[in-house]
């Protein structure tokens, strides 16, 4: 069980975690053993989510959601597969954390006086700029 927050847990039955061989260095070891993990959390079918967190995490993820609605996490930071285990569930932590709050509501604001001024005076002078670039005529 994944402890996000006090009130949700995710269920073991949700998380499943496989292991394959990490890239980069380690010499031998990289070639022995299977250090990397993917984390693979099925959110759509989740019911410890309620369905506008599901939405926003949806939105955060980005590529990592699936077309069949699962959140995929890799790690391969380091050589340990624990700790790697250990990054890819904080990661998936924090993504739901950050589903769980609410974006604020946008207030809608009316540009200043001075703002307006400032913006046509600056199409008179733009407007200006562009008036001569006419075609000149040669002097006889």
């Amino acid at each position: 069980m994944l402890h996000i927050t006090n009130e949700i847990a995710l269920q073991d039955w949700e998380l499943t975690e496989s292991f394959m061989r990490a890239s980069g260095p380690g010499g031998q070891n990289v070639n022995k053993v299977s250090s990397a993990v993917e984390l693979r959390f099925e959110a759509a079918t989740s019911p410890s989510l309620a369905p506008p967190v599901k939405t926003r995490l949806r939105r955060l993820a980005g590529r990592r959601w699936t077309n069949e609605g699962a959140l995929v996490i890799q790690c391969d930071e380091t050589r340990s597969q624990a700790r790697n285990r250990e990054i890819a569930r904080d990661r998936l932590k924090d993504l739901i954390k950050a589903a769980l709050t609410p974006p604020k509501r946008r207030i809608p604001t009316r540009p200043t006086l001075g703002s307006k001024k400032r913006r046509l005076k600056e199409k008179k002078v733009r407007g200006e700029v562009k008036a001569l670039r006419g075609r000149v005529d040669p002097q006889k």
